[in-house]
């Protein structure tokens, strides 16, 4: 009895490490360079040829300047500009075909006011830029995405959301910003001051102007506890209510779904940390993610890799349970955490708003459709958001839970036909359920279904035409839904 008990032990132990380290010996460390005169975003599906890409510079005074003669030069030869800073939008929201592509990542300059506990940062900026730059302030980002590696600015153009307790998306904590329009002109925005193009912005896709400056409202970093629970979806809402709603020292939430063909989404977990009196432990730099990516890809196309991932990360946060993190820390996450390195595949987002009345009949709705695709589920995650009174395209009129699909797809044209596919169904489902989806991602939603989404669409571009009347700053999504 003794062998067949160490050998079970060696079976348990040796089966998950050997999983493991086939993925990374699969894996191909080979960078796949975009061709000169073309550009490509976070998809990889979309490399267009371009006329130029530009720099921008990364001070303010040369800046301005510089953004007057590209446009002048735009109009001169008649060529659309698109902005682009991380380019995480999947949709060909940065690029404009045979145009102009302005890179504004170099443009971060950034100064935090103690007066006014507001933080302005230039465009390019990355959100991990910011949190480091804030850290010495003993401040934290108010509203951002769940990863630390995007900009913002492309995160203002497509009004992200985050995983902060019951917060609206990221409108919510920009106080003011200024734009460059297409005739060189500079307008300062906020509630107060030009209220229409402040609202058509956030969450305007790039297609008003250039945005430079943003003061967003920050808060205190703090020693946050983790805490875990582990549960039936049909229990999520009960949980949330008594564990999350009516808990004040609540900070950071997210929920999370089993995706394995064992139990599919049938388990759930709602993972929280709450502001405890502790010591801040200070803000890492360059903290390994190589283990947890490695657990994340070996569950791509792999029954038991989604198993392991998900034992995996269950027992974990049992360990983890009580830990204390600084908030700086918990939202510093770079997109490296779950990289892809396959370059005959990629990975996709899908997300869906839904109100809570209709939660668990999304789910229902959500399940037979996700379970007879061709396309890989990699990971549901449920963040609530509250009503955006801010953007005008907004997503959430009223508070809701978003679903955050993320897909493995193959670079094939069948694969491609079967996510068009499975789009347009999960769209429908959505809509069924008094919900809507998210638009930065790829357009596989026609002008009718898109309209049915966002109601003020027709109203949104007609505004463009108004602010940007000779259509210098265009996109491929504004060429698909206009």
């Amino acid at each position: 009895m003794v062998w067949f008990f160490v050998l079970s032990v060696l079976i348990i132990v040796l089966v998950p490490v050997f999983h493991i380290v086939k993925t990374k010996l699969s894996e191909e460390n080979i960078t796949v360079e975009t061709p000169k005169g073309y550009i490509n975003d976070a998809s990889e599906l979309n490399q267009t040829a371009i006329d130029t890409v530009f720099n921008a510079p990364s001070t303010k005074k040369e800046l301005e300047a510089a953004l007057r003669k590209i446009l002048l030069y735009a109009k001169a030869k008649r060529l659309k500009i698109a902005l682009g800073g991380a380019k995480h939008s999947m949709g060909g929201h940065t690029i404009a075909p045979k145009g102009i592509s302005i890179n504004m990542l170099p443009y971060k300059e950034m100064y935090f006011d103690k007066t006014t506990n507001c933080l302005t940062i230039g465009s390019g900026a990355l959100w991990e830029e910011a949190i480091h730059y804030l850290e010495q302030y003993g401040k934290s980002i108010a509203i951002m995405q769940a990863f630390s590696s995007f900009s913002i600015g492309g995160s203002i153009s497509v009004n992200g959301h985050g995983w902060q307790k019951d917060l609206p998306p990221l409108a919510a904590s920009v106080q003011s910003f200024t734009i460059m329009l297409e005739d060189g002109t500079i307008k300062k925005c906020s509630r107060t001051e030009n209220i229409e193009l402040f609202r058509l912005v956030l969450g305007g896709y790039g297609l008003f102007g250039i945005i430079l400056d943003v003061n967003l409202k920050v808060v205190d970093n703090k020693a946050l506890q983790f805490k875990h629970l582990q549960l039936k979806p049909e229990d999520y809402l009960a949980y949330y209510k008594k564990h999350i709603a009516s808990n004040p020292k609540v900070d950071l939430v997210f929920g999370r779904l089993r995706i394995s063909n064992k139990n599919f989404l049938e388990e759930a977990t709602l993972n929280y940390f709450e502001e405890i009196e502790a010591v801040i432990p200070p803000l890492k730099k360059g903290k390994s993610t190589e283990a947890e990516r490695l657990v994340f890809r070996g569950s791509t196309n792999n029954e038991y890799g989604k198993r392991l991932r998900w034992d995996l990360e269950t027992s974990s946060n049992k360990l983890s349970q009580n830990t204390i993190y600084s908030r700086n820390e918990l939202i510093n996450d770079p997109v490296s955490l779950i990289e892809n390195k396959d370059k005959k595949s990629t990975d996709l987002l899908h997300e869906y708003f839904i109100p809570e009345r209709n939660f668990m009949e999304y789910i229902n709705a959500i399940k037979p459709i996700l379970k007879n695709s061709e396309i890989d589920l990699l990971n549901i995650t449920i963040r609530g958001v509250q009503q955006d009174n801010d953007s005008f395209l907004a997503y959430a009129n009223e508070p809701v839970f978003g679903f955050v699909l993320l897909f493995n797809q193959k670079k094939t044209e069948a694969q491609e036909k079967a996510m068009q596919v499975l789009t347009k169904k999960l769209v429908g489902v959505a809509l069924e359920q008094e919900g809507t989806y998210y638009l930065p991602y790829r357009l596989h939603i026609n002008r009718e279904m898109m309209r049915k989404s966002y109601p003020k669409a027709a109203e949104f571009f007609k505004l463009k035409l108004k602010y940007d009347p000779n259509e210098v700053f265009s996109n491929k999504f504004y060429e698909h839904y206009k």
